[in-house]
C-alpha cells in the first residue's frame, strides 16, 4: 500500500499520487500515459484523472503496480469496478492481465482465450480478483514462460489451475525444475496450429517468443517499442547472454509476419505487417551500431 507520507514531491496536487517506493518499472506510464510520467527516475502523477474513463485507467495502473507505490488520498469507491475490469482487452481474444509482480520487476503478463484452452503468457501476481476472472474465462491450459526472469507466481497458477507450464530447458532454475514442458534445441516448436514458440537466444540463453495466429508476437524481454527512440529495440543494457546472438535471433524474426509486439518490459507496438517488417529491419540496423 502506498503511503501518503512518502508521496513524491514531483506529483501534481490531487487525489492520485506515487510514493517513493516506486521501482521505475514503467508499467503505470504505458498503461495510463495521460496520468503518469517519469520524473527524476521514478513515476509521478502529472495530470489528475479528469473523467470516469481516466479514473478507471488510473485505478487499473494502481492495481497493476508491482510495489503498490500508487495511492489515492481518498479511498476509491470504484475499486471493485477496477478489479473486475481485468484482464483488459487488447485485441481479438488477447488480454492484458495487469497485477504485475515485483518478482518479475513489473513485467506484463497476457492471456490468450481459445476454445482449445487458454494460454497465460508469463506470470502476473496470484491475486483473488484476477484468479476469479481467469476462472470465469475458462481457466488456464498452458502457462507459457518466455524466460527465467518473469516466472513470478507460476507455482501458484500451476497448483490452482493444473496448467502445464512451458519453459526452455536453458532457462530452468531450481525454482522451475518441475516445469511440465521443457523445450530443447533451437528449432521453432508448434504448440498448436495457431501457436508457434520461437527460440530467440540473446537476452538469456533459452529465451523464446510466442507467435499467435501470425498476428500477435509475445516477446518477453527480447523486443519492444521505445517511445524515446520511436522505434523497435532490444535491451542492450540488459543483455545477459550474448548481444551477437540476440542480433541473429532478431534476424530470424524477419521470416515471420505479425502485427503486434507485446513485450514483458517496454512498450507495445501495433501496425500493419509491412510496416512491422520495416521496423524490424530498422531495429537490426540500430542493434548492429550498438556493437
Amino acid at each position: 500500500m502506498a503511503h501518503l507520507k512518502q508521496r513524491r514531491p514531483q506529483n501534481i496536487s490531487g487525489d492520485f499520487y506515487v510514493d517513493s517506493s516506486c521501482i521505475d518499472c514503467d508499467a503505470c506510464r504505458w498503461m495510463t500515459p495521460e496520468v503518469f510520467h517519469r520524473a527524476d527516475q521514478q513515476s509521478a502523477v502529472y495530470h489528475q484523472p479528469a473523467n470516469e474513463t481516466e479514473r478507471l485507467r488510473a485505478l487499473q495502473a494502481l492495481l497493476s503496480c508491482p510495489t503498490s507505490s500508487i495511492g489515492t488520498v481518498e479511498k476509491p469507491k470504484e475499486i471493485k469496478d477496477a478489479q473486475q475490469s481485468f484482464p483488459i482487452p487488447v485485441a481479438d481474444n488477447v488480454y492484458h492481465c495487469g497485477y504485475h509482480s515485483e518478482n518479475s520487476y513489473g513485467a506484463a503478463s497476457y492471456l490468450i482465450q481459445r476454445p482449445q484452452g487458454n494460454i497465460l503468457i508469463d506470470s502476473p501476481r496470484f491475486t483473488p480478483p484476477l484468479v476469479k476472472a481467469l476462472e470465469a474465462m475458462g481457466g488456464i491450459r498452458h502457462m507459457y514462460l518466455t524466460h527465467q526472469d518473469d516466472v513470478a507466481d507460476h507455482h501458484k497458477y500451476r497448483q490452482h489451475f493444473q496448467c502445464e507450464r512451458i519453459l526452455h530447458i536453458d532457462e530452468i532454475t531450481t525454482d522451475t525444475r518441475d516445469v511440465e514442458i521443457q523445450l530443447t534445441g533451437s528449432e521453432p516448436y508448434p504448440l498448436d496450429n495457431d501457436l508457434l514458440i520461437i527460440p530467440v537466444p540473446g537476452h538469456t540463453k533459452g529465451h523464446t517468443v510466442l507467435l499467435y495466429n501470425n498476428k500477435f508476437l509475445f516477446t518477453g524481454d527480447h523486443l519492444a517499442w521505445s517511445d524515446q527512440l520511436q522505434q523497435l529495440i532490444a535491451f542492450r543494457r540488459y543483455c545477459f547472454y550474448s548481444w551477437q546472438e540476440l542480433i541473429k535471433s532478431m534476424e530470424r524474426l524477419t521470416n515471420y509476419s505479425f502485427e503486434w509486439v507485446l513485450p514483458g518490459h517496454g512498450r507495445r507496438y501495433h501496425t500493419d505487417i509491412k510496416t512491422m517488417q520495416d521496423q524490424l529491419n530498422q531495429c537490426l540496423v540500430w542493434m548492429k551500431h550498438q556493437g
